[in-house]
Parts: structure tokens; C-alpha cells; sequence
């Protein structure tokens, strides 16, 4: 008898509906699966056979083949072991093929026949959704993550008897409870605070500048010049995520099984820092198994790269285009996959090797030409795509011994971040793609990034005296379009223009040429402080 049940491959975030066909005939008893599967699916089978006899059920001593349609794409995982164990049921007759129809099955099975969480569940119900199914019947555990998808029915089961016996009629499977307090959770706001940080003001504007708009950012300074503080407290001034936003993360955490227990959707926009030694797979995504790098981990977040000259050159490289377009597309000999990263790039390093180049009162130890080559481990067009570089500068220790409450909480900057996020939401309504001044297009660009003629004139002879690209001059166009929001400047003013350029280190020969004393800008158009 021929049995078909349905359940769902992983190709890149997405889940693709697979279709669980089981053969039982006449013949010596084997089993046999087919249709692409690796290690873990192929292995599936002793775990099925196991499953349904300790499950109490017995099953003929008939030759089995399962077939996992479409076969030319890769079966990976546990997620199977459900759908074969039902249709091999199905096959044998202990269970009518008709009620399962109309649903997705995913589950790992233990040799107990109990039912195991498996990762990538929220695709999985995605693609029943869209493909017009009624539902999804998934372990008790993944059930809270299945049910953020709606206009489906959610059948969480713990045993395959208990599956069985919803099908057959003994014992109906209430069907996920959306209302459940796991389904919904409080946004865990960060515990890390901007008034912690002591001094650099200049700085903590330019970055609400940057959250302010989704731009990217680079600091260079010495030791202890509150670099890493800084990064690890931007993530608190972030705005609050959209539904839509949570849902995009929480797809690719659950493709990499990497939820925290007990969450179904995640609230807080992630922060990544991966280490130096990272491979390029690992940071935009690919490897043997073709999963999402720490690059889409930090989707609608911050991805932050701690000492950036000592990545390797060719993993700082890939990253050039997936920060342009915000996705990253990986074409391997039999797939190809897309992930998203909609990301805020943030990036820090010394100003040379020893770290004390230019630093007042601190005598650096390394000759000029290894500065420069340290400097240069970042390639210019890398540079380029950095709409904010500063210099961090030493903070005076009269301000490390001042109280707490003198500086601005991470309350002040994010209510302010929300106020102008509100208004490019309104500005980019007709735009779903754009949601932030970062992602504008040279249309929108030339449409929404009005400015007055002197401010106009500012950035010509900016772009003449410091030989800038199109894509700085663009840049630059945005944080001033951002620093008018802030401003609720219908226009781009003077003062908006002078910020967004001092916010950058524009010539990398000059920066390294002229000698830079605490608190005195880089540049001519030095941001100016509120």
C-alpha cells in the first residue's frame, strides 16, 4: 500500500513542502529510504522502527521505502522521523490516509516513541500557512513557536500513540492555545545604560545619529577609550521591533535551533560580536551544511566587530556587498539560498598596533610605517561603506570620578531615536523595503534629502577638498537627512551638514599624517555638542 503525508525541507530561512511517500510490499523485510537524505535522515529509520514497537504497535514484516519528494533537493535533519512514522502506519493500515491530509508534520522521534523539539519549526508553519494548509502537527515543545504563525491550527503531541490516536478518533489534540502567556513575552530591555559611560559626549551623539537612521559605524582610539561600552550600550537606544521584525528574527534563530528555552519569539534586537578568528562562512553564512553566518544572526540588530584590522582581509571582504543590497546570497553546486541581514555594522580598533598613536601624554611604541600598514589591513572600499568613523579620545579622569547621574540615561537617546524613526516610517510609507534613512535608494535619496544652498555648498567643497566617492558623498547626504530628524528639521540645515561630515574620518592620509590632541576634532566640520 502506498501512503503520502506532507512536511517541510530548510532551503536558507525558508521552509519547502515535502512530500513523505511510504511503500509497503511484498519481499524480504527492509528498509530503505531515498530522495536526497543526509547522515541524520538516513539514520531516521532505526529510530522509527524503534518508536512504534515500544509505541505498542506491530508492524508487518513487509519491505518499506520511503521517498522524499522533490528528490533533488537535500533532506537534512530529524525533522522527518514524524511524517515517516505516520505514513508507515498509514501504509500498514493502522491508520486512515485521509485525516492526515491538509496538515505539515515535523518531529524527532525517541526510541521510546516519544516526540522530541526539532529546529526550524516557525518556517515550517510559515509554509502551511502559505501553502493553504490546515494546519501543522509539531512536538509539544515547538508548539509556542508554530503558533506565532496565524490562520492555522497548531496540534502540539507528545508520543507517537498520541498522534495516532488523534487521527483514528480515541483522543482529540486540542488544538494551541494562542492566548498562552509563552506566545507573547515582555521586551527585556537592557541592563547596560549610556550614562555608564563616562565623557565622550561628541560620540554619543554621532551614535544616536546612527541608530537614529540604521547607520553603519566605525571608532578608533586607544585602550580604554570606551569603545566596546559604547557598542555593547547601542543596542538600548535601538527603537522597539515591529511584529513583522521580531518574526524575521526568530525564523533564523529557529532554523539554527538557537531559541532560548522556553521563548517563542524573540523581543530584543540581537547583538552580535563574533571573534576575530572567524572564517567567512561563518560570518556571512555557507559551511558544509549551508547555515546562516553571525552576519544574519544579527538581523535587524548590531553586529559588532571588535578590532577590526585583525580579521582576516578576505572575511572583512565578503561583508562589502550583503551590507549594500542586505542579503546575503550563497550559490553552492546543488542550491542556492538567500538570508536576510538587515543589519547596523558597528566596528572598532586602535589606532596602531600598540594602540597609542596620536594619544596625548602616551608615547606610541610603533614605527610610522607600521602604522599605516595596520591601518591598512582595512581596505578603503571597506571604509567606504562606514558612514560614521570617529576617534575616540582618552576621558579626562575628573570625569571618571563625577556621579553617574550627570550623564544622559539610554532612556533620552531612545525616546529620541523613536521620534525620528516615526517619521521615516511615515516618510517611507509607500516603501515597505525602506525603513530606516540608511536603506534609501539614489531616488528617495535626491527625493527626501532637501537642503539649504550653503549646506549644499558645504558638502561640495567637503567632496573637492577630501576627494570623496559618490557612495560617501551619498552617505553623508543621509546622516544629515537623519540629523535633521532628529532636529525636526523639515530641511537639511547647515548645522545638520557640518555634523554629518565632522561624523567622518574622511582621508586615511591625513588622518595618519597630522597628530590629533584630546578633544580637538579630525576635521574642519567637527560635530558640533548639544
Amino acid at each position: 500500500m502506498l501512503a503520502r503525508v506532507k512536511s517541510g525541507a530548510l532551503m536558507g530561512v525558508d521552509a519547502v513542502v515535502v512530500e513523505v511517500e511510504v511503500d509497503m510490499s511484498l519481499g524480504m523485510p527492509f528498509f530503505n529510504v531515498v530522495g536526497l537524505p543526509d547522515g541524520a535522515v538516513k539514520e531516521s529509520k532505526v529510530r522509527v522502527i524503534s518508536a512504534l514497537k515500544n509505541g505498542g504497535f506491530t508492524l508487518p514484516s513487509k519491505r518499506i521505502t520511503v521517498n522524499l519528494a522533490p528528490a533533488d533537493l537535500k533532506k537534512e535533519g530529524a525533522t522527518f522521523e514524524l511524517p515517516i512514522a505516520l505514513g508507515v502506519l498509514a501504509a500498514a493500515g493502522l491508520v486512515e490516509l485521509e485525516p492526515l491530509q491538509g496538515y505539515l508534520f515535523g518531529g524527532e522521534l525517541a526510541l521510546d516513541g516519544a516526540l522530541k523539539p526539532i529546529r526550524g519549526v516557525l518556517p515550517l508553519a510559515l509554509a502551511a500557512r502559505d501553502g493553504g494548509f490546515r494546519g501543522v502537527m509539531v512536538p509539544q515543545a515547538n508548539a509556542a513557536e508554530a503558533a506565532l504563525v496565524d490562520r492555522i491550527e497548531v496540534l502540539p503531541v507528545e508520543t507517537i500513540s498520541q498522534a495516532v490516536m488523534h487521527f483514528t478518533g480515541e483522543a482529540r489534540i486540542t488544538p494551541y492555545d494562542r492566548s498562552r502567556p509563552e506566545v507573547v513575552r515582555a521586551p527585556g530591555l537592557s541592563t547596560l545604560d549610556m550614562a555608564e559611560v563616562r565623557g565622550q559626549e561628541d560620540v554619543k551623539d554621532a551614535l544616536e545619529v546612527a541608530a537614529a537612521g540604521g547607520h553603519n559605524v566605525l571608532l578608533c582610539g586607544p585602550p580604554g577609550s570606551g569603545k566596546t561600552m559604547l557598542a555593547r550600550r547601542l543596542p538600548g537606544i535601538l527603537p522597539t521591533m515591529t511584529f513583522q521584525e521580531e518574526l524575521e528574527i526568530t525564523r533564523i534563530y529557529s532554523v539554527l535551533g538557537l531559541l532560548p528555552e522556553g521563548q517563542a519569539l524573540i523581543k530584543e534586537r540581537p547583538f552580535r560580536a563574533p571573534h576575530h578568528t572567524i572564517s567567512d562562512a561563518g560570518l556571512v553564512g555557507g559551511g558544509p551544511m549551508t547555515r546562516p553566518g553571525e552576519l544574519s544572526m544579527a538581523h535587524r540588530g548590531l553586529l559588532f566587530l571588535d578590532e577590526l584590522p585583525e580579521f582576516r582581509r578576505h572575511v572583512l571582504e565578503v561583508l562589502r556587498q550583503p551590507l549594500e543590497e542586505g542579503v546575503v546570497r550563497l550559490a553552492r553546486a546543488n542550491q542556492h539560498v538567500t538570508y536576510p541581514c538587515q543589519v547596523m555594522l558597528m566596528a572598532a580598533m586602535n589606532p596602531c598596533p600598540c594602540g597609542y598613536y596620536n594619544v596625548a601624554d602616551r608615547k606610541c611604541s610603533c614605527k610610522k610605517v607600521r602604522v599605516r600598514e595596520y591601518f591598512n589591513r582595512v581596505s578603503g572600499p571597506m571604509l567606504d561603506r562606514l558612514d560614521i568613523t570617529l576617534d575616540t579620545r582618552p576621558v579626562d579622569v575628573r570625569l571618571l570620578s563625577g556621579k553617574a547621574g550627570e550623564a544622559r540615561p539610554s532612556s533620552y537617546y531612545r525616546a529620541r531615536v523613536e521620534a525620528a524613526r516615526q517619521l521615516q516610517a511615515h516618510r517611507f510609507r509607500e516603501h515597505p523595503g525602506v525603513l530606516c534613512n540608511a536603506q534609501m535608494g539614489p531616488r528617495l535619496l535626491h527625493t527626501h534629502c532637501e537642503a539649504s544652498a550653503s549646506a549644499l555648498a558645504t558638502l561640495e567643497r567637503a567632496v573637492k577638498r577630501f576627494g570623496l566617492s559618490a557612495r560617501a558623498h551619498d552617505r553623508i547626504l543621509k546622516m544629515a537627512r537623519t540629523r535633521a530628524d532628529l532636529g525636526h528639521h523639515e530641511r537639511i540645515t547647515d548645522e545638520d551638514m557640518h555634523f554629518a561630515i565632522g561624523c567622518r574620518v574622511i582621508d586615511r592620509d591625513g588622518w595618519l599624517a597630522n597628530a590629533r590632541e584630546p578633544e580637538t576634532p579630525t576635521s574642519p566640520y567637527a560635530a558640533p555638542r548639544r
